[in-house]
């Protein structure tokens, strides 16, 4: 039994009970992809357009605070298990955002964690999100085959996210253990987040989170 799972499962409940809140659960499809920087960055780009943000990262084990925070954005860093699947955490979430980069690899891993993702959840909506693209019009075209072969193999509402472009910005700021948003503001990845930020507000709720608030 996965108590501690649980636990967090319902902590995450009365933190969001009574409030407008949103839970951001962001996976990484493969190792490497950069899913940290992204949940790190978003949620940046979140405070700096004065959302109220809690940050966690269940790679540290973080748990939510006991007291009501009514209204924030929780961003979490998620961790699939063994068989690719959310924690009971972060499968309450209100959007499930997959991260991945633009190569073949990268791109075959990323439909293979959305297929797991959506037998195992039952879900019928993901995010999707190309992070450290060098062409930005092959990265859309990712997106949009990424988006048609949802819809035609698994039934399945694959939104794009956005693009971050790879930017040298981006190791200067982990070098500088800061966010590149905070660090390296007109930068054009600070840009991409701050695009993606911005739109977040207007992601349409997976069905099975709508489903689950009635």
């Amino acid at each position: 039994m996965n108590t501690s799972g649980n636990d967090q499962a319902d902590g995450l409940r009365r933190l969001m009970a009574g409030s407008p809140g949103q839970l951001v659960a962001v996976v990484g499809s493969g190792p490497g992809v950069g899913a940290s920087s992204v949940t790190q960055n978003l949620a940046a780009a979140l405070v700096q357009q004065g959302k109220e943000v809690l940050l966690l990262d269940e790679r540290r084990k973080a748990q939510p605070e006991p007291c009501r925070r009514e209204g924030r954005v929780v961003v979490l860093d998620a961790m699939l298990d063994r068989d690719g699947a959310l924690s009971p955490l972060a499968a309450q979430a209100d959007h499930v955002l997959v991260v991945l980069q633009p190569d073949a690899a990268s791109i075959t891993a990323c439909y293979a964690c959305i297929k797991r993702l959506h037998y195992a959840h039952a879900l019928t909506r993901l995010r999707v999100l190309v992070n450290r693209a060098t062409e930005l019009r092959e990265a859309q075209r990712i997106l949009a085959n990424l988006t048609a072969t949802g819809s035609r193999y698994l039934a399945l509402a694959l939104d794009p996210a956005g693009c971050v472009r790879d930017d040298p910005r981006l190791t200067q700021a982990q070098r500088l253990n800061l966010t590149v948003v905070d660090a390296f503001q007109t930068s054009a990845a600070a840009t991409d987040f701050r695009q993606i930020a911005a739109g977040l507000g207007q992601w349409p709720c997976s069905t099975q989170r709508a489903l689950a608030m009635h």
